[in-house]
């Protein structure tokens, strides 16, 4: 998992652009994560190294709750799913048998489902956040205010209010977009859906 700007140019190309700026930007981001108190969505996944050469393709299915309960299931063949309870987050590798438990980061920096399903209120003791509008579609661009994340920056899109697109960079100039498609929000979901059963003999590593 890992936007490019222009100003002039692309204000002159692309149309009726709106721009915002601090605490707008803020609110504008909490108040479209806190519409969709549960989100359910495909995805496609492209990873992209710094010179735009294609690393990995995946593809499955995302479903999120909030307060912090996540299901993140990535189809083979690069299987794995990511789920979290609450409390704690459980990656599951199931090529090598392996399941990774470490408690829920609540600084929303290690997956972008912690930042569809956690607490929208804190985001700006997170991140620096920046906003434009065109059209129906608004993106933000999300800084970490400290150096110890998994990106750089962060671009999430919305389209008529519906979360839409991710794209991460990283240190290297690496770039992770995210596509979602048939979203669904609000609809009722189990919360045993964001309950992991480790398979009986897999190797358990606690963090």
């Amino acid at each position: 998992m890992r936007a490019i700007r222009m100003l002039l140019a692309s204000a002159l190309t692309l149309g009726s652009v709106t721009a915002y700026a601090g605490e707008q930007d803020v609110q504008r981001l909490t108040q479209l994560l806190e519409k969709s108190q549960t989100i359910q969505a495909n995805f496609s996944q492209l990873t992209l190294d710094a010179g735009g050469t294609s690393l990995q393709e995946t593809s499955g299915k995302m479903t999120v709750k909030r307060p912090g309960l996540f299901y993140w299931h990535t189809d083979a063949p690069q299987e794995q799913v990511v789920v979290s309870d609450g409390s704690n987050v459980t990656l599951w590798d199931p090529d090598l048998e392996q399941a990774t438990v470490k408690k829920l980061d609540q600084r929303l920096n290690q997956t972008p489902a912690l930042l569809l399903s956690g607490d929208v209120s804190k985001i700006s003791q997170s991140f620096d956040i920046t906003s434009k509008q065109q059209g129906d579609v608004m993106d933000f661009t999300l800084k970490p205010k400290t150096k110890d994340t998994l990106f750089d920056s962060l671009r999430v899109s919305f389209r008529k209010g519906l979360i839409n697109d991710m794209q991460l960079i990283d240190s290297v100039g690496q770039r992770t977009n995210i596509l979602f498609n048939g979203v669904k929000a609000n609809q009722a979901v189990a919360d045993s859906t964001f309950t992991f059963d480790i398979p009986k003999g897999a190797d358990v590593i606690k963090e």
